[in-house]
């Protein structure tokens, strides 16, 4: 395995619930990023039980790009996750994970490699059944319902008006720096997403 920072992503995978009745909740920010990843550059997501998901391939400047929503429900997002990266021989370092990120404000969108779970329970399964947490993140900023109580049912619920444009145009600054994921350039990827 290699750990080579300027790898190109290989896989992307948002993370949500799969169903009508979670499509717009802020939990299912992961699954908004590549859905519109794939209509931008015209993939269609396809259901793939052995990856226990639905896959999607796109050509971003000459190379190509894996979209994957596990269909598994968040906690069992690493049995999807596992069997695609087996398959295809990704390493962790060639994998981006899309997911809602409670630490940060709705807009906000931040890129990093590795670190803990902070309680997420995709990025738990998903760190469990890869073997360690070296694959680069996307935090989507949803913001916090400032009581830890309230989290389960904030993150399931939809986010307001407000809410959800500030999202979408967080996931715009980050639809606008795959060029430079799938080319490697991890740093340059930042500098313009961080930077904005």
């Amino acid at each position: 395995m290699s750990s080579q920072s300027d790898q190109p992503v290989r896989l992307i995978v948002g993370l949500g619930n799969p169903g009508a009745d979670y499509a717009a909740t802020r939990h299912n920010a992961g699954f908004w990023f590549v859905g519109r990843l794939a209509e931008r550059y015209g993939g269609v997501f396809r259901s793939d039980a052995k990856f226990h998901g639905e896959v999607c391939r796109v050509v971003v400047d000459g190379r190509e790009c894996w979209l994957l929503k596990p269909s598994t429900f968040m906690n069992r997002s690493g049995q999807s996750v596992s069997a695609f990266a087996r398959y295809y021989k990704i390493d962790q370092g060639e994998m981006l994970v899309a997911h809602d990120e409670l630490d940060m404000a709705p807009g906000v969108v931040r890129l990093k490699r590795g670190g803990g779970h902070a309680g997420h329970n995709g990025l738990r399964d998903i760190i469990k059944a890869m073997g360690g947490p070296e694959f680069w993140r996307l935090r989507i900023g949803i913001d916090h319902p400032g009581d830890a109580r309230q989290v389960v049912n904030y993150v399931l619920g939809r986010p307001s008006k407000e809410d959800e444009e500030a999202i979408v145009r967080g996931l715009d600054d980050a639809e606008r720096v795959l060029p430079e994921l799938v080319a490697g350039e991890y740093q340059k990827a930042m500098n313009r997403l961080h930077g904005g």
